[in-house]
Formats: structure tokens, sequence, C-alpha cells
């Protein structure tokens, strides 16, 4: 621990000792704690850095989660003993669903499509009415989006799961394939463009149920917030109809999502929708004056 000096009202110079915090500061001089409160502080957004953040980003969860060994073997036995485990519980309506949903052709051809595009287009519609309208909590939501992306990929690797569809004997229909549509990268010909074994955890649900609080917890238009709770509840049934996930996915999708909730809570303080909407620029620093 250092001291320094202080000047008293007689003209006296006391010394008075300094907290270890105040000691510990880095190469411009600012103290630790500083540099941290000024890294947590909500700032504008720079457009050029967030595209490059959010492309790269993508890119190397992809990379990543293709990466991970497709373990056929391994992730049908899985999907095997969720499927028996939800029979034995009497849970296990996916079937049901499938079948059901199927039969009434314009909706499930719809179903493929909203699987194939909203998944992206909704969550980068978030992402720019964020940046947009509540710069000062674009950085606490975003980070929420990316530590619940980011933790799944942990998901993929321990736990590869089959989808419905792929089961051997599960009695499961790809809508995709029977209607001829584009609606997954892991069937028809784009199939070997993704891990078809990276089903648990579900980041439809994951980033849909992002989506669906951000909307709901910031949005002021009433049936804005309405839509926010509708959106992940039809991609549960879409996911569901389309033999693509089992409903315990998006079980996985959520605990994933309270993750990255957590790591906003813990590094901002505070949860994202309780952050100042705006981002106040930092205030200027004090010139501390030095003795000729």
């Amino acid at each position: 621990m250092s001291e320094t000096t202080v000047t008293t009202p007689e003209g006296r110079e006391e010394a008075v000792p300094q907290t270890v915090a105040d000691d510990v500061a880095d190469e411009s001089g600012q103290s630790a704690p500083n540099v941290l409160r000024r890294l947590r502080a909500p700032r504008r957004p720079r457009l050029w850095f967030e595209i490059l953040l959010i492309a790269v980003s993508y890119w190397t969860y992809s990379l990543i989660r293709n990466a991970v060994p497709e373990q056929k073997a391994q992730a049908l036995r899985n999907a095997d003993w969720i499927w028996k485990a939800e029979q034995q519980l009497g849970i296990a309506v996916e079937q049901s669903v499938n079948h059901t949903i199927n039969a009434v052709t314009w909706l499930i051809v719809g179903m493929n499509y909203y699987y194939a595009t909203l998944h992206f287009v909704v969550t980068l519609g978030v992402l720019v009415w964020l940046y947009r309208s509540h710069p000062g909590r674009y950085a606490a939501t975003r980070l929420v989006l990316f530590a619940t992306t980011g933790v799944a990929l942990v998901g993929y690797y321990l736990f590869p799961l089959a989808p419905p569809r792929l089961m051997n004997g599960g009695g499961f229909i790809d809508t995709v394939l029977v209607h001829q549509t584009w609606g997954s990268m892991a069937s028809g010909d784009l199939k070997h463009m993704s891990n078809q074994y990276a089903a648990m955890p579900s980041m439809h649900i994951g980033w849909s149920l992002w989506c669906g609080l951000t909307l709901f917890a910031l949005a002021t238009v009433p049936w804005v917030r309405v839509l926010g709770l509708l959106y992940p509840t039809a991609t549960l049934v879409v996911i569901v109809a389309t033999a693509n996930h089992f409903w315990l996915d998006a079980v996985g999708g959520l605990l994933c999502l309270a993750f990255g909730y957590g790591v906003a809570r813990v590094w901002y303080g505070a949860l994202p929708h309780a952050l100042p909407r705006l981002a106040h620029p930092p205030a200027p620093r004090a010139l501390v004056p030095t003795k000729a």
C-alpha cells in the first residue's frame, strides 16, 4: 500500500494511505476498477464494428458447429433414448404433431420456409432495432445472444443428437423431402453443409426466445409485445411439426438462454432491459495538477 500527501488548511503536508484498488493502475494511469467501469458502461455501438462482429461470430459458430464430429451412431442412440424416455413419461407428442400438420400441405410448406428463414431474418431485425432504438442496451443484449450461442456449441459436442426425422424406425416424416421445399440445411442437397447431429440444444428456440423476450421487455407498442411472446411459441410448434427437434431440445435452448442472461447480469450488474436506453459519452477525465 502506497501513500500520497495532501496539504492541510494549516499549510502542513500529511501522508494519506491509498487503498489497494487505487494502487493498481494500468499503463495509462487509470485504476483497474475504472477500466472495468469503462468497459461495462453502455456506449453507442459502431455500425461497421457490429456488422463485422456479427459476420465473424456467425462464421466462427458455423465453422465450430460443423467441425463437431458427426457421431452418427451415438446421435441415433441418444435420439432413441430421448424418445423412449418421453414415451415412458407420457410426453411424446412430436410424432402426432408431425403427422397431423403434415396432412395440411399449405401449412407444413409454410412451416418449412418459416424454419429456414425467420431464424435469421427476425434475429437480425431485432438486432437492427436495438441498434437504432436502444443503443445503451444493445451491447448487453447482444452479449446475451452471443453467450447463448457459444454455450450451445458445448452441447453439440457433448451430446450429439439426431433429429426425429433421421431416427431409425421412428416413423417421423421429413417434411422438407416429402414436399420438396427448401427448408432445412440438413435435408436434401444441402445436408452436407451442416452437421445433421447437432440438434441439442435448439438454437431456433434459443434465438427466438431471445427475440421474444427482448421485444416484450423493450417494445412500447402492445401488439409488438404480444408478437414477441407468440414468436417463440410458434417456433416451438414449427421445430416439432417439421421433425427437426424433440421438444426437449427446446428446453436445452431455454437453458442456454438462461446462461446468456446470467453472463450479461454478471458483467453489467443488471439485466439488459434495466440499463439506460441511450448511451451517454463518458465524462471527461479530470486533470490532476502537478507540482512544478
